[in-house]
């Protein structure tokens, strides 16, 4: 017998999005195990600096950028949970500063607990995503599981020359962030129906919005690292462009763009474990503020899904970067820098 399309698809799963990913501590230790990748001069971009995705070098003028991501709901909607699966696996190659060229669906669904309109609805939601990206779908593959999951397999171009990666930042850059943050606690507090149908709407807009519009518009200017802001947090993910481009960062506090309820909902308890585990690998590489208490470093850690980019661009292009973004629909922020002193390391102030 089949439950009900209107079934609540965020209570069918313990964690959601991106905050069901291994965390960063334990995924370090495995990989730790792990042999060296043989060496390959066509390898670009590898495993070496946690990167968004592997590049790999078809010709002088032409590379392959390929990512895959997939996840348990998000949302409870299922056309909404395919679309910002779709975005949030697309995001990868505009973080690389590819095109996306071709995907295909990764599907676990419980078909017969499940209404098959619920994952008909699903991958409606990820094609038409994958549409307004201009990639094409290829297939894909599904297996039967008790909790449902879905993402992608994205394949894109980049010329060599042109790839961005987490490492390239250089002292003096400044730091752009173009989508807000507190994505996972809005998402935590859907599953424990503590958002209103308006707020709802809010995170989900914010989540199925492609990077598209803010990676067309970065291309123009001088960036020297980019990565996207998903389930090891802004803290996370800077940290790993702190390490892999041998520099400092700032992130000045208040002007990091915050989801409106996100400090009164992490105040009240809706904190994703992935925002914990996230806060706990980071903190012994940040020096934070004293007077940022414990909620607003949990919230520079939460844990998010299908989250903006991180841009390091040189300073003197900082201003008009951050105003073309703006005039393209983007909700950008200048939110740090990068400095040659304390490598490896954040602050915040």
């Amino acid at each position: 017998m089949s439950i009900s399309p209107s079934v609540k698809l965020t209570s069918l799963s313990s964690k959601g999005g991106c905050g069901c990913k291994i965390g960063p501590a334990d995924l370090s230790q495995v990989l730790r195990q792990l042999p060296p990748s043989v060496p390959n001069p066509d390898l670009l971009v590898g495993l070496d600096t946690s990167d968004d995705a592997g590049v790999y070098r078809l010709s002088a003028d032409m590379a392959l950028v390929q990512t895959v991501d997939f996840f348990t709901p998000i949302v409870d909607d299922p056309y909404a949970f395919g679309q910002i699966a779709a975005a949030n696996a697309i995001s990868d190659i505009y973080a690389m500063g590819g095109k996306p060229l071709t995907a295909l669906n990764i599907v676990a669904f419980p078909i017969q607990a499940l209404d098959k309109s619920i994952l008909a609805d699903i991958l409606r939601g990820a094609g038409d995503k994958l549409a307004e990206s201009g990639a094409t779908l290829l297939g894909g593959h599904s297996i039967d599981d008790k909790e449902p999951k879905f993402g992608m397999a994205v394949t894109g171009l980049v010329h060599p020359d042109r790839v961005r990666t987490n490492a390239g930042a250089k002292p003096g850059d400044a730091l752009l962030l173009t989508k807000p943050i507190g994505v996972g606690i809005y998402t935590t507090s859907i599953k424990k129906d503590q958002l209103s149908p308006d707020e709802v709407a809010q995170v989900t807009r914010v989540m199925s919005m492609l990077n598209r519009r803010a990676a067309e518009i970065m291309d123009g200017y001088d960036v020297h690292a980019c990565t996207d802001v998903t389930g090891f947090g802004l803290l996370g993910h800077a940290m790993e462009m702190a390490k892999g481009s041998g520099v400092g960062l700032t992130i000045v506090k208040d002007d990091v763009p915050v989801l409106p309820r996100a400090r009164e909902l992490a105040e009240a308890g809706f904190i994703p474990g992935g925002t914990r585990n996230n806060h706990a690998h980071v903190s012994p590489s940040v020096d934070f503020a004293d007077e940022h208490d414990e909620i607003d470093r949990l919230i520079l850690c939460d844990a998010v899904t299908s989250g903006g980019l991180l841009i390091a661009v040189g300073s003197e292009q900082a201003q008009a970067l951050l105003a073309e973004l703006r005039e393209g629909g983007v909700e950008a922020a200048l939110i740090g820098e990068a400095s040659a002193e304390q490598a490896g390391r954040i602050r915040t102030v």
